[in-house]
């Protein structure tokens, strides 16, 4: 169940990155990540802190509850 959550957030902060036309780099520099570390999460390879989550969708200018909405 865990295995999943995370490769569905990393799924949405992709989706969201691109769609707000934003490179692994940028989100990286705005939340203060490495860019290893910004696309191992995308790939489900690293999980983020919920800090990190709440940075995320803060430098994605969504909130996290939006971030963490699976379609069923």
């Amino acid at each position: 169940m865990k295995d999943l959550f995370y490769e569905k957030l990393g799924k949405n902060i992709k989706r969201y990155r691109e769609s707000a036309k934003i490179t692994q780099q940028m989100l990286a520099d705005k939340v203060g990540k490495s860019l290893n570390f910004i696309g191992k999460i995308e790939v489900n390879y690293s999980r983020p802190s919920l800090d990190t989550v709440i940075d995320i969708a803060a430098a994605l200018d969504i909130s996290v509850s939006e971030l963490t909405k699976f379609d069923k």
